[in-house]
């Protein structure tokens, strides 16, 4: 009973930002879809980051790639006796005697949620909540990547009213 009234005393949170420019983390690192596995895999441990947008030459998000996603795409090919146990040092696999390269575009997802700079906050956390997704991409008018909003950026902007 005291813990329920002490909850009740304190301040309710409160989202400090009035539009995804104000949540988002500006020129976020991305990737390339033609980029191999090996490479994904190394941009995620060096920048310390469990997801990239991937990009188009013209700077337009086409994707997400994760270390799930990687790790899924593994999982995958392994059930099927395709992968071999070098797979995160070398990036192909053999299938059927022959070896293929495995890219950024075989295993990213397809999908991009994505907002203008000026979306106010309270669609940017609908829309997360709503898609299920723990990240947005903040495109220009032109629709180029400007800035990436996690899950974390919005946590970091909840502050005691």
């Amino acid at each position: 009973m005291k813990a329920a009234t002490a909850n009740r005393l304190e301040k309710p949170l409160m989202l400090h930002a009035h539009t995804a420019a104000d949540l988002m983390i500006p020129n976020p690192v991305s990737i390339r879809a033609q980029a191999g596995i090996t490479e994904a895999m190394s941009l995620f441990t060096e920048k310390r980051i469990t997801a990239a947008p991937v990009i188009d030459e013209a700077g337009h998000p086409i994707g997400v790639v994760s270390r799930s996603d990687v790790l899924v795409h593994h999982c995958e090919h392994e059930k099927h006796g395709f992968s071999k146990s070098d797979y995160f040092v070398a990036p192909s696999f053999e299938t059927k005697g022959r070896t293929v390269a495995v890219t950024v575009a075989d295993v990213m997802t397809p999908a991009v949620f994505a907002v203008s700079p000026d979306t106010p906050v309270v669609r940017v956390v609908n829309d997360m909540v709503g898609l299920h997704v723990h990240r947005l991409f903040v495109v220009d008018a032109d629709g180029v990547l400007v800035g990436v909003i996690s899950a974390m950026d919005v946590l970091k902007h909840l502050k005691a009213s």
